[in-house]
């Protein structure tokens, strides 16, 4: 079965909590604290698997889950720290924030990418030891792991696309260049998944051609099969448009080159401007005089034109040459670049969740998660850096729940990973 979009549900691993412990040992009178950190929780990585073609697993599993870290424990020990979970998926998958669109990562090489990251750990009550507060019977709490919805889309790549009505011969022609065996037979819709050959120009010299399931009149809408497969189309260098000119259908060839440019351009503006050689197939079945005519409409029209006879591959090897040609000169594969978060204003006054946790001097602000991307963006070395961070922790109510629960001057503030001594 082939499945080329699936939504499912990713959360990173939390970080494990610091512990609360003494050191006890005959004779040490005051061991002191010697908690340890949490350990830091497992992110969740993405990788592209050349065995794959398909987003069909991703049907029957929906939310991946990395390992939260192991809690720190006594004697200075940290916790663990959690294994990453790694995703397998086909080349050429995007993955975008189900909620906002946005592009997080192309998944197109071999390089692994973290796509939600895990919590850092908590400290163990051995970092709040100070000389006034030698006995600290408190410790962090490990951060929250990125937590979000995502939709997988797989966009084939494929340095030529096969484009054109249904059984105008894609299937046939692609057969006969390359060792793609797809589906051939003499009705529409015979190829209802995209199919991938290798087409081989010599030692070392090949390309990937697509045989894209045929397209029709308002597929640029949704309508047929054409909607659902004409993103594979997008990353495609060149296309090869195949025509039946023979008009065995009962349409004419060349209305049907100017209905299926139109899909293209509804469906994406670059789709209407990428370079097009048209192939010409069932050649046999027409007149000299037609075919002339034929080609002399495509090549007045900037066109290369190539009439062929898929069937007995007659005409196939000057089209190849020609495609390798123009190859040469055309940029890589297209891949997408990562789209930046979208930028939230904190300091806009709403309510937003959070809890306040005291223990012995020192102010926990806990269940916040949302604090966790302004502080990313906080300099510590910058004043209006901090500035920005003060007016959002009063927007957000931080400050009157600090007060309300008995904070006073030069006592410690705890913000997850920041800390700081209050200044009213």
């Amino acid at each position: 079965m082939f499945v080329d979009i699936a939504k499912i549900h990713l959360k990173a691993g939390n970080g494990g909590n610091g512990a609360v412990s003494f050191h006890r040992e005959k004779y040490v009178a005051a061991g002191g604290p010697d908690g340890g950190d949490g350990g830091k929780g497992g992110n969740i990585i993405f990788k592209a698997d050349d065995n794959l073609s398909t987003l069909a697993d991703f049907r029957y599993k929906r939310k991946y889950c990395a390992e939260n870290g192991a809690n720190g424990g006594a004697s200075r020990c940290s916790g663990k720290k959690a294994p990453d979970l790694v995703i397998s998926v086909p080349k050429g998958t995007l993955v975008k924030d189900t909620e906002t669109g946005r592009i997080i990562a192309d998944i197109s090489d071999d390089e692994q990418i973290v796509i939600a990251k895990g919590g850092n750990g908590g400290w163990g009550n051995m970092h709040f030891a100070t000389a006034t507060r030698q006995v600290p019977r408190f410790a962090k709490n490990g951060n929250p792991g990125e937590e979000l919805d995502v939709t997988l889309e797989l966009k084939l790549l494929a340095d030529v696309g096969l484009i054109g009505f249904p059984n105008v011969g894609k299937s046939t022609l692609i057969s006969v260049v390359s060792e793609a065996k797809p589906k051939i037979a003499n009705y529409h819709f015979t190829t209802l998944t995209p199919v991938l050959g290798v087409v081989r120009m010599g030692e070392g010299s090949s390309f990937v051609m697509a045989d894209i399931p045929g397209l029709i009149e308002g597929a640029g809408e949704g309508v047929g099969l054409g909607h659902e497969f004409l993103r594979h189309v997008e990353r495609c260098r060149m296309l090869l448009h195949v025509i039946d000119v023979s008009g065995s259908e009962g349409r004419d060839p060349i209305e049907d080159f100017i209905k299926i440019n139109k899909e293209l351009a509804v469906f994406s503006e670059e789709l209407k401007d990428r370079p097009q050689i048209v192939v010409g197939n069932k050649c046999d079945l027409i007149e000299d005089e037609k075919l002339e005519e034929i080609k002399k409409y495509f090549e007045d029209k900037g066109y290369e034109f190539f009439p062929v006879m898929a069937a007995i591959a007659e005409g196939t090897d000057k089209l190849i040459g020609s495609v390798a040609a123009h190859l040469a000169k055309l940029p890589a594969i297209k891949k997408y670049t990562a789209e930046p978060k979208p930028v939230v204003d904190y300091t806009v006054k709403t309510k937003r969740p959070f809890n306040i946790r005291a223990c012995d001097g020192v102010f926990f602000v806990e269940d916040a998660p949302w604090l966790l991307d302004v502080m990313n963006n906080v300099d510590p070395d910058d004043y209006e850096s901090l500035q920005y961070f003060e007016r959002v922790l009063r927007s957000s109510g931080i400050i009157d729940a600090l007060v309300n629960a008995g904070v006073k001057e030069g006592d410690t503030v705890s913000v997850y990973d920041v800390e700081f001594d209050y200044v009213p």
